[in-house]
């Protein structure tokens, strides 16, 4: 290897237009997932297993996106928390009213709605829902009693739009529709026309009103869920997590696991082989026939073994794959610390009586830093892979939403042969863009420092 300073390394690299590309794609994982772990709360991480979580978003939804290229727009989920409140107080009797107001413009009806709330009260105060429609009818959907209490006490529930209450109050109300309710869902009756079963596109404002006597009970947590078929920029899956948060978290958790494993292998493995052929002799008979033994074993198979028998936890999964990806470097840095050992400066250093670890480190080691560059480089996208394989084949770690713990539970549900593509797609394209990024830039590196791939 020739003796290439690191600002020809620099001034090369940036002449190569495939290096250039591979720091362009780096940077904007690195961006992403700087933003990620800035601007996602840690807790959404957390909960990525947690089905509470996720409640309220909806299954196998399609990206929102996706209705820009169609002719009939599928309907968004909507998730709306903030009311517009009024609070009134007249002969003892309180009134408390919640509105969600919001734009309905697509061909097709929505998949339901529920509404969550929580309240706090005394006695047994009534419940009415109602929906305002665009073309300025009103349905009322529900009037209830909550249930009775002699001291103050906190009341949560779920209000279904497949709650058969309301699809009697809704069949009471018929004769404001020009045909037949009877097998209809609720959600279907609200969101049509009068004059026949297609959506009706406008503002509807829902509706809830707590009325209490002698008493003053409080809503203290309010939502409408209006269940669509499009949610997000990268869709739900079938435990309806959102699609993009796994996608994102999964950027800094596969750059952390590449260059982690990849630097410490490749360092491991330059210590290791230059140490061996600067020493010679039994030395390096012995630490190569022990890196034959580590090179021989096969990798994957014992990974596998080895996350089913002892643990599937990222990070000793990381380990796993640090003992495994330094034997070809030490193979590689042994053939070359064995040309510079000979060198005149080598021989002089020795002569001057100083120390075998002074001579590696400051003689040998910074000759093939350019070589250990280029080796991170490519290495990266072997442990993404590998970890990616891993997790496809759920030996992975599942409290972890890596790209590849999202294509083995895509694989879990049958998403291809159903047609998911939005699960599949994009963290296949993902581990794709990743590797092609360092390989992009080891091969940039790889050309620089190796005289016959420059000519």
């Amino acid at each position: 290897m020739s003796n290439i300073t690191s600002l020809e390394i620099k001034e090369e690299f940036f002449k190569n237009k495939i290096g250039i590309a591979g720091i362009c794609i780096l940077m904007i994982l690195v961006t992403v997932s700087i933003i990620t772990v800035v601007a996602i709360p840690v807790e959404t991480f957390q909960e990525w297993n947690n089905p509470k979580s996720w409640i309220s978003y909806p299954k196998i939804a399609i990206p929102v996106w996706v209705n820009m290229f169609m002719i009939d727009k599928i309907p968004e989920h909507m998730i709306l928390e903030k009311p517009d409140i009024q609070n009134t107080y007249q002969d003892e009797v309180s009134l408390t009213s919640h509105r969600f107001g919001f734009s309905f413009n697509y061909d097709d009806f929505p998949d339901d709605f529920i509404y969550i709330f929580s309240s706090e009260y005394e006695g047994s105060p009534l419940l009415q829902m109602s929906v305002i429609r665009p073309d300025g009818i009103r349905l009322e959907l529900l009037t209830t009693s909550l249930p009775y209490s002699d001291s103050k006490t906190m009341h949560s529930e779920r209000i279904f739009s497949t709650d058969m209450i309301i699809k009697k109050n809704l069949s009471l109300q018929s004769d404001r529709f020009k045909f037949t309710l009877d097998n209809l869902p609720s959600e279907d009756i609200v969101f049509s026309k009068t004059q026949a079963n297609e959506s009706l596109k406008g503002n509807y404002i829902f509706s809830i009103d707590l009325y209490g006597a002698k008493s003053k009970p409080r809503i203290s947590e309010s939502s409408l869920i209006i269940g669509g078929k499009a949610f997000g920029m990268m869709g739900t899956d079938e435990l309806r997590r959102d699609l993009a948060i796994g996608l994102l978290w999964g950027t800094p958790l596969a750059l952390f696991i590449g260059l982690v494993v990849s630097i410490a292998s490749v360092t491991m493995g330059l210590v290791y082989g230059v140490y061996a052929g600067y020493k010679g002799k039994k030395t390096d008979e012995m630490m190569m026939r022990f890196n034959d033994v580590i090179y021989a074993l096969p990798a994957l198979p014992f990974l596998i073994i080895l996350s089913v028998t002892v643990s599937n936890s990222i990070f000793l999964m990381v380990v796993f794959l640090m003992v495994f990806g330094w034997v070809g470097i030490a193979k590689v840095a042994r053939s070359m610390a064995l040309q510079i050992k000979t060198r005149g400066y080598v021989d002089a250093a020795n002569m001057m009586g100083q120390k075998s670890s002074k001579i590696i480190l400051k003689h040998i080691i910074p000759q093939l830093l350019p070589y250990a560059f280029a080796s991170i480089a490519i290495s990266v996208p072997a442990a993404i892979t590998t970890e990616a394989g891993l997790s496809f084949l759920g030996l992975g770690d599942p409290s972890f939403p890596t790209w590849g713990q999202i294509l083995h539970d895509a694989n879990t549900f049958g998403a291809a042969a159903r047609g998911l593509w939005w699960w599949i797609m994009p963290p296949g394209i993902m581990i794709a863009m990743t590797g092609l990024s360092f390989v992009f830039m080891g091969n940039a590196l790889d050309a620089i420092v190796n005289p016959k791939l420059k000519r």
